[in-house]
């Protein structure tokens, strides 16, 4: 069922597709106006900047508005230089506020105020006072398109006034109830105004328990606290509790989007370089602080090699088992950060104490080391013929899983501690300080028992 409506969508699209390039315009409007957004899009960045032409003689800037809105952020930039002023006022005229603040917000100032120029000035003073508040926050994500209602209004009359205020709106999910200075009392659901009797009024049946986020919360915040109350959008108010706008759902899947790759980036040690649309170079010079400290770090490693050199040549053997305890204190340590980072991501960590995450990590290590351990005193005598190497492995590996797990742990709580993203103790830096010290314990019970091989 699945490959035959993939099947039909295909067969659809180049059916589209046929027209565009036959300059078929009443049957192409009628086809592709017919389609969902998306598959508009599929579609659209398809097609050549010839092609991408003939389109936009063929489909208003009203009609090619959504198309617009849904096209990546590189895309939208090329489509901008292909267009005349009056194609481009009639499609920011037509999307939303907020979604126009976060495209202008990626332009130069003076390109942004030129588009800005064209745009109708009532929409135009909106988007400014968008592009006012500081990225990344409740202001700066917020939609200025939402619908207010009054306690005293009627039920009839607030649903005869949807008619024409809906059509404008973000959402009409929840009704807004305002006092006379405009401060948010209530709140309505849409589902309790048609429910609720014609001739009572909204203060009868709007709830005063009122969940809000102010204009300088940061948007990861305000993410954490739309996913807890499970809400499908969240009003906007100033410090003087006035309503200034509303985040909607689909806002805030964006910015659990946003927050996840700039927490990936931060794990990987390559803040931004992961971005497909920049070049080699350009991805290189954001992942090389990390490697080059790292490359320095590294240094530490052939430092206690070289320390223990002596060992090393009256036992030969000891170096076979170098990769396994550097790889291993390496991967616990990161499963160790990957947990905490996540629990700190999601707000689980908050219901534990610091002390209690440690220790729990430090128990896991606990049991890793003494599993590896047991695995290694029966295979290592089998091969090597060695019981007293076979504990020497053991032990130093049970001691590293040990202390890699709480290291893994407690770096990303310090630095949560210091304000700063957990996310930054990345899996290189904490790979790296676990094999130095893995090699350091290996290497010390080493030597003690060196004399018994």
């Amino acid at each position: 069922m699945v490959k035959f409506e993939q099947f039909i969508r295909e067969h659809y699209a180049t059916e589209v597709l046929n027209h565009l390039k036959n300059r078929d315009k009443e049957q192409f409007r009628e086809l592709f106006l017919d389609l969902h957004r998306t598959n508009q899009m599929d579609i659209f960045i398809q097609l050549n900047q010839q092609l991408r032409s003939q389109l936009y003689s063929m489909v208003s800037g009203n009609e090619f508005a959504d198309v617009f809105e849904g096209l990546d952020l590189a895309k939208q930039k090329q489509v901008i230089q292909e267009l005349d002023e009056r194609y481009i006022a009639a499609i920011f005229n037509t999307i939303s506020t907020d979604e126009i603040a976060d495209f202008l917000a990626e332009l130069d100032p003076s390109e942004a105020n030129k588009i800005l120029n064209t745009i109708d000035n009532k929409r135009a003073i909106v988007i400014r006072e968008l592009l006012s508040y500081p990225i990344e926050t409740a202001g700066g994500i917020m939609a200025k398109e939402f619908v207010a209602v009054k306690a005293t209004d009627k039920v009839s009359e607030v649903i005869d006034n949807l008619r024409f205020s809906a059509p404008n709106a973000e959402t009409i999910y929840y009704l807004y109830v305002l006092d006379t200075e405009a401060c948010l009392v209530g709140v309505l659901s849409l589902r309790d105004l048609i429910i609720a009797p014609a001739f009572e009024t909204i203060e009868h049946i709007m709830s005063t328990d009122v969940i809000s986020v102010t204009t300088e919360m940061d948007q990861e915040d305000v993410a954490k606290i739309m996913q807890k109350y499970d809400f499908l959008a969240m009003p906007v108010v100033t410090k003087k509790n006035v309503l200034t706008g509303i985040i909607t759902i689909d806002d805030v899947m964006d910015i659990m989007e946003d927050e996840m790759s700039e927490d990936f980036d931060e794990f990987i040690g390559a803040k931004g370089g992961t971005d497909l649309n920049i070049s080699s170079f350009e991805a290189a010079k954001k992942r090389a602080p990390w490697i080059v400290l790292l490359a320095f770090t590294g240094l530490l490693t052939g430092g206690i090699i070289d320390f223990f050199e002596a060992a090393l040549e009256e036992v030969v053997l000891l170096a076979v088992f170098i990769p396994l305890i550097m790889d291993s204190a390496g991967n616990a340590g990161t499963q160790s950060l990957a947990v905490i980072v996540r629990a700190m991501a999601t707000g689980s960590s908050e219901k534990k104490s610091i002390w209690q995450t440690i220790k729990r990590e430090f128990g896991t290590g606990l049991i890793l080391g003494v599993i590896v351990a047991i695995v290694l005193l029966i295979l290592v005598p089998i091969v090597y013929g060695s019981f007293i190497l076979a504990l020497i492995v053991a032990a130093s590996l049970f001691i590293t899983l040990s202390f890699s797990t709480i290291f893994g742990g407690l770096v990303p709580i310090v630095i949560n501690k210091l304000k700063l993203d957990p996310a930054i103790a990345s899996g290189p830096f904490i790979t790296t300080v676990n094999d130095v010290l893995g090699l350091f314990v290996y290497f010390t019970i080493a030597s003690t028992f060196i004399s018994y091989l």
